[in-house]
């Protein structure tokens, strides 16, 4: 069996490692072992937070759409539930930023959720 030599691979390997760990403080920047170690964590965070970060959108236009659905009379569930009912099919993105941007255009809205809470 032919021998392989494998400098070429190991030195590309370690420039991608070392590439990825650019910025980061001390040795971690610099040093192949701690660049190694500290760029399979920060892959591991960015994955995590890839996905917490939409748990943590969903949570704040919640917030928003209650603060709004309680200066409109109604509480979130309320508000929600009426909407189901009411047929209106935003999603809690465009409410939280109706809530926001427009708060006539939400108090339409939750008028006809009250109105099919009503009904």
């Amino acid at each position: 069996m032919p021998r392989v030599k494998r400098s070429v691979h190991a030195r590309k390997k370690r420039r991608k490692v070392l590439e990825q760990a650019k910025g980061y403080w001390g040795l971690k920047h610099s040093t192949y072992r701690q660049a190694k170690e500290q760029v399979e964590h920060s892959l591991a965070y960015a994955y995590r937070d890839r996905k917490n970060r939409k748990r943590e959108f969903r949570r704040l236009w919640i917030l928003r759409i209650n603060a709004a659905a309680r200066q409109n009379g109604l509480s979130y569930n309320q508000f929600i539930a009426g909407c189901r009912k009411a047929e209106i099919g935003l999603d809690r993105k465009v409410l939280a930023d109706l809530a926001v941007s427009d708060p006539e255009a939400f108090a339409a809205i939750a008028e006809q959720a009250k109105s099919a809470l009503a009904s």
